[in-house]
């Protein structure tokens, strides 16, 4: 029997090897079932709690999409996801309208992805679960209801204001929330410029919850992640029997975000076929259906976004001059965590705290020398690999602090520390600047030693063995050096 501390996943799948390694690799969170065809899979279905289905494509007696299409008409509540070796975009259509599937996985797949794509399928069978709870009682009791939904409404109010894009005070991202809740209140389209991970879609989501559309509908389309055809049905939605595999008509995102806000992720990366279909939409307020005679008016604030250089594109030829003006009657652009040092160690001790509690472990903060090293490094990846660093270190982590030593490799080869006069506001510097510093020959000299020291065994992970081969030293030589330069694990940077 399922065990009700676990969610319950079935694997559909016609070669036992394969299924094998699926449910192994998810054996540790999920109470796994397997089924070698899908009349198994379906006696499984009556006589468990399965809330998740990873079927395979190819089956000799059925293919996954009929098979999951049967436990849809049964089990609507379950979510289904295929594994397959080929996708068609038009199989894909055909897919999630006769099946309602949820994701496609195409082989190989990774082991990160398959178990990443497990979690957030048993998460969302759970809010579909709270959402039908929700919707009895919205029935039963409206009143109660209605102001249950006001209050989280509140709540992600308050989660996105411009507030909660966590910074430093005289940060640049300062100036940049001044402008956005200044454009929050016009009804005009805002572009948001920035490398990935600097955080345009929370600049977003804080533009539209602090306009007058803050009660109306906030959707997310990531336009680089999916092509023309289904980007359109996406966007515009299709009638039943536009093309292959609709047999159903859908509403697009655009018809469901009337009198709301919709946030176009990559917006730099659509064709130029497209770019000619959006622009007809920006400029007329209207929308037309793929399959369909008739056009109907929708009211939505377009937020676009792109890490690409939008105006070098539109020199290029590669983006429509009309299309760029359309969507840029404001631009902002987010900064790049290297352009922000001061906000590193106040987003690094906010994301470790939410983390913290999210995972249940709790732990005191960062060691001196490990913000030292955050700070010192320059986050290609900005805010996202920022907290995936984070993430990893919290994961090693046995004691209270978070240690230099749980840093990656890559962040700790990228790190310079070096060392300034001990002082709260003074933080490492490269050596180039701490030679600059001025004064006489020798302390410089030493200001570089201390630095070049105190980054090896950060690098080495306090293996002092391993620091005094690689600087060609003895114990003892290395020993001396540190205790003259007053360098100790989480003493921060060297007194010297």
């Amino acid at each position: 029997m399922t065990d009700p501390a676990r969610p319950g996943i079935l694997v559909v799948d016609d070669e036992p090897r394969s299924a094998e390694v699926i449910a192994r690799l998810l054996d540790d969170e999920f109470e796994v079932f397997t089924a070698l065809s899908a009349e198994d899979g379906l006696r499984l279905l009556e006589s468990e709690w399965i809330q998740v289905v990873f079927s395979d494509q190819r089956m000799p007696e059925i293919s996954g999409v009929e098979f999951l299409t049967r436990v849809r008409e049964r089990w609507p509540e379950v979510v289904r996801i295929v594994i397959t070796g080929y996708i068609d975009p038009e199989d894909i259509i055909g897919a999630i309208n006769t099946a309602g599937i949820h994701q496609f996985i195409t082989k190989p797949w990774h082991p990160d992805h398959l178990l990443l794509t497990a979690r957030n399928a048993t998460r969302l069978y759970q809010l579909q679960r709270e959402h039908d709870r929700l919707s009895g009682e919205l029935k039963l009791l409206p009143p109660v209801a209605e102001s249950r939904v006001a209050v989280r409404r509140e709540r992600v109010r308050q989660s996105y204001r411009f507030d909660g894009l966590v910074r430093a005070p005289g940060s640049p991202v300062e100036e940049i929330c001044r402008q956005a809740e200044r454009v929050a209140g016009f009804n005009v389209s805002v572009l948001v410029l920035g490398e990935t991970g600097t955080g345009k879609e929370l600049l977003a989501r804080a533009i539209h919850y602090g306009s007058p559309r803050a009660d109306q509908p906030f959707y997310c389309e990531n336009c680089g992640a999916i092509p023309d055809e289904l980007l359109e049905s996406e966007l515009f939605g299709h009638k039943k029997g536009a093309f292959t595999g609709a047999h159903s008509t859908r509403i697009g995102l655009l018809e469901q975000a009337d009198g709301g806000t919709i946030f176009l992720d990559e917006i730099g990366d659509i064709s130029p076929a497209f770019q000619v279909r959006l622009l007809r939409f920006l400029q007329e307020g209207e929308i037309r259906p793929v399959g369909s005679n008739e056009t109907r008016r929708v009211d939505v604030r377009v937020v676009a976004a792109t890490h690409r250089d939008l105006p070098a594109e539109v020199r290029a030829g590669r983006f429509r001059e009309d299309l760029y003006y359309r969507l840029s009657t404001m631009t902002l652009t987010m900064p790049a965590l290297r352009d922000r040092p001061d906000d590193i160690p106040v987003l690094a001790r906010h994301i470790l705290e939410r983390l913290s509690a999210a995972h249940g472990k709790p732990v005191s903060g960062f060691a001196p020398d490990t913000l030292a090293c955050l700070e010192a490094y320059d986050w290609p990846g900005n805010v996202r690999e920022l907290q995936n660093e984070i993430m990893r270190m919290l994961v090693l982590c046995d004691g209270e602090t978070l240690g230099a030593e749980l840093l990656s490799d890559r962040v700790l080869r990228g790190a310079t520390l070096a060392t300034r006069p001990a002082s709260p506001e003074h933080g490492p510097l490269p050596p180039l600047e701490l030679i600059a510093q001025g004064g006489p020959l020798k302390t410089r000299i030493e200001r570089v030693e201390a630095g070049i020291l105190m980054e090896t065994l950060v690098r080495c992970r306090w293996n002092k063995s391993k620091a005094a081969d690689e600087l060609g030293l003895s114990r003892m030589g290395l020993r001396a050096k540190l205790e003259r330069y007053g360098i100790e694990r989480g003493a921060g940077t060297p007194s010297h």
